[in-house]
């Protein structure tokens, strides 16, 4: 780690969450706490609550929702790479993600595939079985 994340021993959940790269801007962390998205042990915060090594968040992004715990501080948005080791996933959170994934790919596949709207062609062929049942 750099010596700018191990000497923090505070940080706002807003920057935290957008150095640790779970939303693109502070403002959509700051969105997304006040929504009711982020939660630390359980409640609901405020973007300038102050996190400490070990909390655990529940995070929800469109579909997923993943439980990290802080292993980790910094007010600095760096690479990938660094970005995760600020945190660490539950595995019962990924267990639950990739579950959700598939069984969304699943139903999915269900679903019939469609070209859009119908051809001159089709449109004919659709009123002339229209009118064939009348």
């Amino acid at each position: 780690m750099t010596e700018n994340t191990v000497s923090l021993n505070k940080v706002r959940i807003d920057k935290w969450l957008w150095a640790a790269r779970f939303f693109k801007t502070r403002s959509l962390a700051k969105q997304a706490i006040e929504g009711g998205k982020v939660h630390v042990d359980g409640q609901r915060v405020k973007a300038s609550k102050d996190l400490t090594i070990g909390l655990v968040l529940q995070i929800r992004q469109g579909y997923d929702e993943r439980e990290v715990v802080v292993t980790a501080l910094s007010e600095q948005r760096r690479g990938a790479p660094e970005a995760a080791l600020l945190y660490q996933e539950t595995p019962a959170s990924l267990e639950r993600r990739e579950l959700s994934a598939q069984q969304r790919k699943l139903a999915g596949a269900l679903e019939p595939l469609s070209d859009g709207r119908p051809t001159k062609k089709q449109r004919r062929q659709i009123h002339q079985f229209k009118q064939s049942w009348d």
